[in-house]
């Protein structure tokens, strides 16, 4: 009879579709709502959000060029396989914030189902922004959304889970890619859902997500000049002046949300206006 030996899994960053480990080599401790030790997930530094949003510029221009039909169906894959793996996140959901079983399952399926309502907006969000507009001439006149670019978000702490699935899917559905800074407290879903992403449709560079400490990833995330909009719904209201302030100086847009809506979506795009004129 053979001893059965305890394989500990290895919380990595999520960067470029691949799991390295984070460059400092600093990673901090993740117990339960007992106290007890759970994981050691990596702490992201500067030089990790830097290699990411490069992933993420890299990207951001194929991934825009994409059909919304084709994103659509890639954020209902995600989907999917997310439903395919639940009870795996349901088991970490439970370990490490210590709710019931049944209000873990309840966020799981609303996570797959705010996926799947996202996918539903690929192809409906210029309908819903874009318009043909009255001119005094010879011409046609359309107003359409169109990506903003790389856009950063700050993950609330709970629910993990979903409020990781809120942070990226409205921001990718619309033609961005996203760099996302995971739940500090309860991070394992998040680096779970990097195996669901990296093993779906989505190519290498649209999501990249890190793990580690808002105070110390959240300043530079703001006053990056290669990120172009920053959702920081995860981040306590006191510190947001400070986020603002910090973003001005590349004009990031920047926004704090309470809920899923279509709005969601259009924070983080652009309108753009096309003139056409009209045959005579």
């Amino acid at each position: 009879m053979s001893n059965r030996i305890d394989v500990k899994k290895t919380y990595k960053l999520f960067i470029n579709g691949a799991f390295p480990r984070t460059e400092s080599g600093r990673t901090y401790e993740v117990k339960n709502a007992k106290g007890v030790f759970i994981a050691n997930p990596c702490l992201a530094s500067r030089k990790d959000l830097k290699d990411a949003v490069v992933a993420a510029r890299a990207a951001q221009h194929g991934w825009n060029k994409a059909t919304a039909y084709n994103k659509g169906q890639i954020l209902y894959r995600l989907a999917e396989m997310l439903e395919g793996r639940r009870a795996q996140f349901v088991d970490e959901i439970v370990t490490v914030t210590g709710v019931s079983k049944a209000k873990a399952e309840k966020e799981v399926t609303d996570s797959v189902d705010r996926l799947v309502w996202y996918a539903g907006w690929s192809d409906k969000i210029s309908s819903l922004s874009g318009a043909l507009n009255p001119v005094a001439g010879p011409y046609y006149n359309f107003t359409i959304p169109e990506s903003m670019g790389v856009i950063a978000a700050i993950a609330p702490e709970t629910p993990s889970l979903l409020g990781l699935i809120d942070s990226i899917a409205p921001i990718i559905v619309g033609g961005n890619t996203v760099v996302v800074l995971a739940s500090t407290k309860a991070p394992l879903s998040a680096m779970s859902f990097a195996e669901v992403i990296a093993t779906s449709d989505v190519p290498a560079g649209v999501i990249n997500i890190l793990t580690g400490k808002k105070d110390e990833i959240t300043p530079w995330m703001a006053s990056h000049m290669d990120i172009d909009g920053l959702d920081i719904s995860g981040l306590g209201a006191k510190k947001h002046a400070d986020v603002k302030t910090a973003g001005t100086e590349n004009l990031k847009r920047i926004y704090s949300f309470k809920s899923a809506d279509p709005g969601r979506i259009l924070a983080f795009m652009e309108n753009k206006t096309v003139w056409h004129p009209i045959g005579l």
